[in-house]
């Protein structure tokens, strides 16, 4: 059952980034769905299948858009992993705590692309974390806090992560 949610989750979340995202922008940046989806995945099941699926969904979303195969594929099911351990580590979760963990973690993992790039000499490193970082780390965060907290209010959190953790 759990692999038939996580092919409907690759499956459904590709053509909504790569389709539909760029077309809805706030601050001028699109949320990353696949980076909340993986987070959210490798919190609650834990820390294989957040890697799993975010080596699948890396790799399925650097495919349809313009981003590099390994750094999407790297990057996700890194982020699949950390989001897994950390889910072991803590004992009560709620929706600020996910909203401030995926704030950093975004911030971290939107700080590699201008190391990866060579920008411009108006567009420099402090330009890139100030324009595009900083609110797509924002948009992430809220988004994922929203999903969590939906999630948090309408189930058992604590005995769905127990349980897929078994």
């Amino acid at each position: 059952m759990k692999a038939l949610i996580y092919f409907v989750v690759i499956v459904g979340l590709v053509p909504i980034q790569s389709i539909l995202l760029p077309h809805i922008s706030v601050w001028g940046v699109k949320p990353d769905l696949g980076f909340v989806a993986v987070s959210l995945i490798g919190l609650i099941a834990g820390e294989l299948d957040g890697l799993l699926v975010g080596l699948a969904l890396g790799w399925a979303m650097s495919l349809f858009s313009a981003q590099d195969l390994i750094s999407g594929v790297v990057l996700k099911g890194t982020v699949g992993f950390m989001a897994g351990l950390a889910g072991r580590q803590v004992v009560y979760l709620s929706p600020v705590v996910l909203v401030v963990g995926l704030l950093v973690v975004s911030c971290m993992a939107g700080v590699i692309t201008p190391f990866a790039l060579k920008l411009s000499a108006q567009q420099d490193w402090w330009w890139a974390v100030r324009t595009v970082v900083l609110p797509q780390a924002c948009l992430d965060a809220v988004i994922g806090g929203l999903i969590y907290w939906l999630m948090w209010s309408r189930l058992n959190i604590e005995q769905l992560m127990s349980e897929s953790r078994m």
